[in-house]
Formats: structure tokens, C-alpha cells, sequence
């Protein structure tokens, strides 16, 4: 029978020779990952289980990444809590900070999710590792802790979803744009508990950066996962980051799949997503002058090397909007070493940003850039939901790092072709 790429990653995480979507079955899990500010609930619930153990030391991930460097006495808390808990039961991936990163930037830098594998992980954007060919999904923290005592976990098999993009990437147009300008089209309801495959001869030409960008906001269509079948670019992603073997899958030719799209991405424009919804995605010729006051340009969705490259080339010799905060977050401490080296830190400076260490601070609304009353943002982070990045009265944009390079130096939201 014939089995789209995730159906085939379940069939071998379950001893199956098929299933077929709305199947529950029981599956080994290859990954699991959990941050400071979930883990502490799945670990009252591991210690609740009375577990002895865990059941793989090298197959579980702490992180410290969402409320660090520690913003209160709580989040220390929080952070300490895990670091006895990684210490205790002798969990070999814990990142601290300084050796830490945010979890979604870390975890495929660090080679710990292969193509093919099945990953769970206490943060909604745990998808983004689709982009690998792995499936990835998020997890509640009760979800968590059973993962962690038994290396396996009930699943419901999702539906599949076949996105296709075809044409030629326009200029000035990245991951973001294709994706924010995807879920105007199917909106956040779209692929509700549904794998979404994507694929074309736009995929197969993007490079890893931006096809982590799409994976990762899979989730803001409803989607239990976003996939991207593994090619000569994942392999050489992954050349100098494992030595571990894994296994290429592909979907088969005929695979059914409950819904198809096609989109010819010839003419998208560079996208930006007006609040209170990421799906609120209109091509930026369309967005009215919009004054702002702060312009965020990292995160787990364009915190990579590249995102930062493109936006530094845009900002060299020139200067951040004197009304304009430009806070530039890496998405770890490779990606900061990286920008040291190649000279990008310094132009983010001397255009008048500030550097932050790896975080998720402003992009949940913690620390390290929340805004206050009434105060406008724009964000190249994934979700622009109503206070969730400071005053319930603040507003959010989000954009790639093009329009928001471009923005910072203008001081409103605009087309990054006309600086």
C-alpha cells in the first residue's frame, strides 16, 4: 500500500507494516525535548509516577532557552529545577546557559534529530523539525514525563496535507513570506490535527534556514506537524553534525492525502501579518504606513545565520530609525559566534541595535524587549496574538528579517525592494 513520508515514519516507529490516518497506535520515540519553562510540570509528574529512571539518558533534551538568562527569582526556579532533575537521572543533552541555544535553533544544530525520526517535544513548535524529514510534534507536559519514563507514547495517526509551490523565488521574498502568505490562504484552522507536506521545486531549491522557517509555523494552521522530504541539502546539513545513521524516507507516488494545494509563488511579494493573527498575512504594497516603535529580528523561526546575514547586509552603513528600539536576538551561541566572525555583530551595532544572548524572551512576552501600552512592534517571530508580547493594548507585526531590517531604518512597516 502505498504511505505518505509520515504515515511511513510511524509504520517504522511501530512495528507496522501500514496504517492509515485516525489509527491509534503506540510508537517509540527517538527525541524528547523539554524547555525550562515546561519541564518543571512534567517532572512533578515524572516524580509523581515514582519512576527510577528514565529510559534513554542520550535520548532526552533539556534546554534552557525561554526565561533565560533568569528574569526573576521564578524562572531561576524553573531552570534550577531541571538542572537537578538532567543531574539526578544523568540526562546527557542538557544545554545551560552559555552552552545553550533556543530549542528549536539547537536541537538539529546539535544533530539530535535525524531524518525519519519520531520526536516529541513541550513546546508547540517542536514541528520545525520536519525540516529535516523527521516527524516532530508538540507534546503537553504530563505527555512529557510518560515519554521520558517509557521512550514511547500513544499517537493518533494525522491526516496528510500536500502543499506544492511552484515558480521562481521573487526577490526580496524568503521562508517567512512563503509561509505567512500560506496560511492566508488556508487559514489557522486549515490542517487541524494534520501532517502538512511540502513540496515543489520551490522546497527543493530553499535552503535549510528557510525550511525551518516553514515547518516551524505549521502549527499556526492547526497542523499536528509539517514535514519536508530529506534531500542532498539535509544530508549535507547534517555531514559535520552526526555520526549516528538514519534512514531517507520519501511518500510514495500514488499516497493519499486529504487535501492538496498548489501555489505558484512567481509574484508573492514580501509578506507581513497584521495582528491579532499570524494568517492576517497580506503582501506589504498592501500595508498602509504603520509607525513603530520596536522591531525584534531572531527567534526560533528566523534566528539562524542567514536571517541575520540578510538583515545586516540591509542595515550596513546605515542607521536604526532614531524612534525605533532594534533588538537582535541569535538563535544560539553557534549563530553568535558565526555574526562575530563574520563581522555581522558589528554591523547590527553600529546601525544602532542591541545584541541579546540566545532567547525567547520577547517573543512570549517575558523579558529582553516587551512592549508597553499602545506601543506597535514588529516581530520576525511566529505568533502576534493579542498581548502576548507585552500590554494587551500593543500590537504586533510579523515579517522575514528583509522588511524588518528595512523598517527599523524607515521607522514604519515597508518594502525592504525600495531601501
Amino acid at each position: 500500500m502505498d504511505m505518505t513520508i509520515t504515515e511511513k515514519i510511524f509504520c517504522e516507529h511501530s512495528g507496522r507494516k501500514y496504517v492509515e490516518p485516525d489509527e491509534l497506535i503506540f510508537a517509540d520515540i527517538d527525541l524528547v525535548m523539554g524547555t525550562d519553562i515546561a519541564s518543571p510540570l512534567a517532572i512533578d509528574v515524572f516524580e509523581k509516577m515514582e519512576a527510577e529512571k528514565v529510559f534513554d539518558v542520550t535520548k532526552i533534551a533539556l534546554v534552557n532557552d525561554h526565561l533565560v538568562p533568569a528574569k526573576d527569582i521564578k524562572a531561576a526556579n524553573l531552570s534550577k529545577m531541571m538542572r537537578k532533575f538532567a543531574k539526578k537521572y544523568g540526562i546527557m543533552n542538557y544545554f545551560e546557559v552559555g552552552r545553550s541555544g533556543i530549542c528549536h535553533n539547537l536541537i538539529p544544530e546539535k544533530g539530535l534529530v535525524l531524518p525519519g525520526e519520531l520526536v516529541v517535544g513541550a513546546d508547540s513548535h517542536t514541528c520545525t523539525y520536519g525540516a529535516v524529514g523527521a516527524f516532530s510534534t508538540g507534546v503537553g507536559s504530563t505527555d512529557l514525563a510518560a515519554s521520558m519514563v517509557l521512550g514511547k507514547n500513544w499517537f493518533r495517526i494525522p491526516k496528510s496535507i500536500r502543499i506544492k509551490y511552484t515558480g521562481t523565488l521573487p526577490y526580496m521574498v524568503g521562508g517567512k513570506d512563503i509561509i505567512l502568505y500560506t496560511l492566508s490562504k488556508i487559514g489557522v484552522s486549515g490542517a487541524l490535527y494534520c501532517a502538512i507536506e511540502f513540496t515543489g521545486n520551490v522546497i527543493k531549491n530553499l535552503d535549510m534556514c528557510a525550511r525551518f522557517t516553514i515547518c516551524n509555523m505549521a502549527i499556526e494552521a492547526g497542523a499536528k506537524s509539517g514535514i519536508i522530504a530529506p534531500d542532498e541539502k539535509t544530508e549535507e546539513y547534517f555531514k559535520n553534525r552526526t555520526c549516528k545513521k538514519y534512514k531517507i524516507l520519501n511518500s510514495d507516488k500514488n499516497a493519499k492525502y486529504y487535501k492538496e494545494y498548489e501555489f505558484d509563488i512567481s509574484n508573492l511579494e514580501p509578506q507581513v501579518a497584521v495582528p491579532y493573527l499570524p494568517s492576517n498575512s497580506y503582501p506589504v504594497s498592501e500595508i498602509n504606513p504603520v509607525k513603530i516603535d520596536q522591531v525584534v529580528i531572531g527567534s526560533c523561526t528566523n534566528g539562524r545565520i542567514k536571517d541575520l546575514k540578510i538583515a545586516a547586509e540591509i542595515l550596513r552603513g546605515r542607521e536604526v530609525h532614531p524612534d525605533v528600539r532594534l533588538i537582535v536576538i541569535p538563535g544560539s551561541q553557534e549563530v553568535y559566534l558565526e555574526m562575530l566572525k563574520e563581522d555581522i555583530a558589528e554591523v547590527f551595532i553600529k546601525s544602532g541595535a542591541v545584541i541579546s544572548t540566545p532567547t525567547c524572551g520577547p517573543c512570549i512576552g517575558a523579558h529582553m524587549g516587551i512592549l508597553g501600552e499602545n506601543e506597535t512592534g514588529l516581530f520576525t517571530t511566529n505568533r502576534n496574538f493579542k498581548g502576548r508580547n507585552g500590554h494587551p493594548s500593543s500590537k504586533v507585526y510579523l515579517c522575514g528579517p528583509q522588511v524588518a531590517a528595512a523598517s527599523a531604518i524607515s521607522g514604519y512597516i515597508c518594502d525592504p525592494r525600495k531601501i
